[in-house]
């Protein structure tokens, strides 16, 4: 079974051009919405096979981590399909589902269970989730009390302790410390070993180089190039040369 597909895949966003007067917003309503909508994806086909690790690479804007996020199904394409196949963690905006009132104990129960795991598989994890994280004691603390690192520590100690089948990636591992940095990087490593299927965006090339096997080039919303890793990060990095030079030389 494939993992994830995109079929013809489109997806826009309304513009909301600021504050307006009512009278403006009932005119900006019954105008053509084509006008009124920013286009982050075009026209998106593409597959990736079990096992595989892909890297989604361009410029700002391009569309990237609106394709992660119809993969994660937190929205829906507005043309095509989007289907996904196998249990699906996603290192996207870490912390954002974890509650600042909650003790750190009670965010990974919490957060695993969202996660789709049992209460059984919660408990056995646990241990494993709070060692990785290097929380320690604070573990026993309400989350208000963690810095920004640790809290990002805990949210990816849970996500990747879930042993997903799909690992999504979103220029989220410059956490902690570079000790945790290097685990993190272990651990995808070790995703990568064991046949999970991952998708990643960065701009940072010889980290997509390293950990993917095949990337996707979109620029404003249309797939420009999709081939092996090198070849498709080097054609994208002899673009972007071009493009300074060209801006330079006015």
């Amino acid at each position: 079974m494939i993992p994830i597909t995109f079929q013809n895949v489109t997806k826009s966003f309304h513009l909301h051009g600021g504050q307006r007067l009512v009278r403006e917003h009932v005119m900006h309503f019954f105008r053509d919405w084509k006008k009124e909508r920013f286009y982050a994806l075009k026209h998106v086909t593409f597959h990736v096979n079990p096992g595989e690790s892909i890297a989604v690479i361009g410029p700002n804007g391009a569309g990237k981590s609106t394709l992660l996020s119809l993969v994660a199904g937190l929205s829906q394409p507005d043309e095509g399909a989007v289907e996904v196949n196998g249990r699906l963690a996603d290192l996207l905006e870490l912390g954002a589902g974890l509650h600042p009132d909650l003790t750190g104990d009670e965010n990974v129960r919490l957060n695993a269970l969202l996660l789709g795991l049992s209460r059984k598989r919660t408990r056995e994890l646990f241990g494993e989730i709070v060692e990785f994280s290097g929380i320690g004691d604070f573990i026993s603390e309400p989350l208000r009390t963690y810095s920004t690192g640790m809290i990002m520590r805990l949210a990816f100690s849970v996500a990747v302790n879930v042993d997903p089948e799909i690992l999504l990636i979103d220029e989220v591992l410059a956490v902690g410390d570079a000790a945790f940095q290097q685990k993190c990087f272990q651990r995808i490593r070790q995703f990568r070993r064991s046949g999970k299927t991952i998708v990643c965006v960065s701009h940072a090339s010889g980290m997509v180089q390293e950990l993917c096997d095949r990337a996707i080039w979109l620029d404003h919303g249309e797939v420009l190039m999709t081939g092996p890793i090198l070849e498709v990060t080097e054609a994208y990095a002899a673009s972007r040369i071009a493009a300074q030079c060209a801006i330079a030389g006015r």
